[in-house]
């Protein structure tokens, strides 16, 4: 996919922060729609009518991506009204972090939460879109945003890095179901970033091969991925590291080294974020 001119292209949290550039890009390219779900209202009639006076056609709507019957009746309304998207990003996602679990409120409020935008949120998305875009038969893409965090342990961070191992999880199985069923012209893109340099992570700590990201970076690196159809983007590559020492070093020594010798282990410490976020 050279870009995403005359296709009509979808994010979730669209109306800021990572979904809000992936948006202008797309207006800049030529998209011949772009769809924005988000939660938050004021943000998106915002982000809507800036991308608008940009030239772009918008279509917006009020989503909570946490709610499976919410996302089906509006991925109805959105294949409807403006069709099948060709690019659907799965970029909608909530941190929570700094506590031990143990210390977290005994309802587990804010861990059930996590797990549905994080884990379930992506898998009622493709659900509702993806038999559209197989069916429609022209070059489509699908992008779900995880984070390196799914990769590693970290403490203070239990329940989202377990959401975010189940989204890798999820990702990448099914791009291997397109792949066995021979649906070629979707392809799945998973991409897994450290932390990056949002409101989200606020207070998080770099570490050595592990600085804090930029946005427009991240944006502009997903973007040539899923036009490629790449399938997994690791960012920075020093996360490929703690992946290479699963699969040589003993858990004590691959622990000794994450946690005290490049300091993953405390990167959490600091951590504020902004309250109810969802970026």
């Amino acid at each position: 996919m050279k870009n995403v001119a005359g296709k009509r292209v979808l994010i979730t949290g669209g109306a800021m922060g990572m979904g809000r550039i992936y948006a202008r890009i797309a207006v800049e390219e030529g998209a011949a729609a772009v769809i924005l779900w988000d939660l938050d209202e004021g943000a998106l009639e915002k982000t809507a009518q800036e991308l608008r006076q940009m030239g772009g056609t918008v279509h917006d709507y009020a989503v909570d991506v946490s709610d499976k019957e919410l996302v089906t009746s509006v991925a109805e309304q959105v294949l409807a009204q403006v069709g099948v998207p060709h690019v659907v990003i799965n970029n909608a996602g909530i941190v929570r972090g700094n506590d031990y679990f143990w210390e977290t409120p005994a309802d587990l409020v804010d861990a059930e939460l996590t797990m549905r935008i994080n884990s379930l949120a992506p898998m009622y998305v493709t659900r509702a879109f993806l038999p559209a875009m197989i069916d429609q038969g022209e070059e489509a893409r699908l992008v779900n945003v995880a984070s390196a965090a799914g990769f590693t342990a970290n403490p203070r961070m239990s329940v989202y890095a377990a959401s975010k191992w189940a989204a890798i999880g999820f990702s990448d199985s099914v791009r291997l179901e397109l792949e066995q069923a021979g649906i070629d012209h979707v392809r799945i893109t998973t991409v897994a970033p450290y932390y990056i340099k949002t409101g989200m992570f606020e207070g998080a700590r770099s570490a050595p091969l592990l600085p804090l990201l930029e946005p427009e970076d991240v944006c502009a690196k997903v973007w040539k991925a899923m036009r490629k159809g790449k399938p997994m983007l690791v960012l920075p590559k020093g996360v490929l590291l703690g992946e290479t020492m699963k699969g040589i070093l003993p858990l004590p020594a691959r622990d000794l080294i994450a946690g005290r010798l490049i300091g993953v282990h405390r990167t959490m410490e600091d951590f504020t974020g902004r309250p109810a976020q969802d970026d």
